[in-house]
């Protein structure tokens, strides 16, 4: 985000939140919703994604429709605590495909990795060739999701 960024106000919010819902929306479509003209629109459009608000435009995939229909949360228990194991670790799960999302979390461990794969002899492919091989494991518990009850990638912009 620029250094002078302007903190985005209730149309800012209106206009990301729209986004967020559908990034195919013309301006003209946004302007419509927000009673503005096109103009300043697109220019609010192009100044949020300028300072950093909008990171990118992507097209969400259904896994399930592409083969993926097994979704596991793996916690990971690193043996040693280290700056340079933490971040060689990160740096290899970043190249794993399957791996979806890491978080570095509190608790009894130190990862949490969402992981998305065809199914259980996949993941125990991945569990066995990819994540178990890696430096400094010391101990992965899996969690199998049964039912999948609210998945969104939006995010709550409002006052």
């Amino acid at each position: 985000m620029e250094k002078n960024s302007t903190p985005p106000d209730a149309t800012d919010r209106a206009i990301l939140q729209l986004l967020q819902e559908d990034a195919f929306l013309t301006t003209k479509e946004i302007a419509a919703r927000t009673r503005l003209t096109t103009t300043p629109v697109f220019e609010r459009i192009k100044r949020l994604e300028r300072e950093g608000y909008i990171a990118r435009y992507t097209a969400l995939l259904d896994r399930r429709k592409i083969g993926l229909a097994m979704l596991v949360f793996c916690d990971v228990l690193l043996k040693e605590h280290n700056r340079d194991y933490l971040l060689r670790f990160e740096e290899s799960v970043v190249g794993l495909p399957e791996v979806l999302e890491c978080h570095h979390v509190t608790g009894e461990y130190d990862y949490l990795l969402k992981v998305a794969v065809h199914d259980m002899d996949d993941y125990q492919r991945f569990i066995k060739e990819k994540l178990a091989v890696l430096e400094n494991i010391g101990r992965v518990q899996s969690h199998f999701v049964m039912t999948e009850v609210k998945n969104s990638t939006v995010l709550p912009v409002g006052a």
